[in-house]
């Protein structure tokens, strides 16, 4: 199989530099030069993910961003020039799943992509539940339902949530959500980590009437499911 990437860059140079890398790598790769070419190459090829800039014409990247996430779960990374933790957190809650500050090395960015990729893949196990059942994840399609209701996560909110069911009532650090949300680039993501939490407890818990998640002061996060 070969995956499609949308790379969705102003800077033409950036956007020939970043096809390279990934064209060696065995990607299909597709263009956009502003938002609202992003959004019309992105309905009309489905790419399987989307590196994403967050400064861009007619649209900005936040918009594009809001537009792929209600489409479903394509999987995103932010490409920026601002580096502070707010930005880091607002390009988070935007619903993207990682964040790559300008400039970049393009041989890591491929290493990224395909990292992922790798972690957006279809595991075994067929369907997993909540005690109480109202929440069900079926992996093999990757879709989550609560109380019969489809609920549409991010890539990074998905993988914590199976990490929570498959581990009821076990304490996760900050760090070790990361490091399973993130992979080997966990590192400096931590911080954020609290914004998926959030996220996730937003998506879930209107259509449950009741607590999931439950914060350990001072440790991280347990699921009480």
């Amino acid at each position: 199989m070969v995956w499609k990437v949308l790379i969705v860059e102003d800077e033409k140079k950036i956007r020939e530099i970043v096809k390279l890398y990934l064209q060696q790598d065995g990607f299909s790769v597709l263009e956009a030069a502003d938002g609202q070419e992003a959004l019309q190459v992105f309905q009309e090829q489905r790419p399987d993910l989307v590196i994403l800039d967050l400064m861009l014409p007619k649209l900005s990247g936040e918009e594009v961003s809001a537009f792929i996430r209600k489409q479903g779960e394509t999987p995103i990374i932010m490409l920026t020039a601002k580096t502070s933790e707010e930005d880091r957190v607002k390009g988070l809650e935007s619903g993207v799943d990682d964040y790559v500050t300008k400039p970049f090395s393009p041989k890591e960015l491929a290493a990224r992509v395909k990292a992922v990729l790798r972690r957006s893949g279809k595991p075994r196990e067929a369907e997993l539940k909540s005690g109480d059942g109202l929440i069900k994840v079926n992996q093999a399609r990757h879709k989550t339902k609560v109380g019969g209701q489809s609920v549409a996560l991010t890539p990074t909110e998905y993988r914590i949530l199976v990490l929570f069911l498959s581990n009821p009532g076990v304490v996760f650090s900050r760090a070790e959500l990361a490091e399973k949300a993130f992979g080997w680039d966990y590192e400096g993501y931590e911080e954020t980590i609290y914004v998926h939490i959030k996220n996730l407890r937003k998506k879930i818990e209107p259509h449950s009437n009741r607590e999931y998640i439950d914060t350990v002061y001072g440790v991280g996060y347990r699921w009480l499911g």
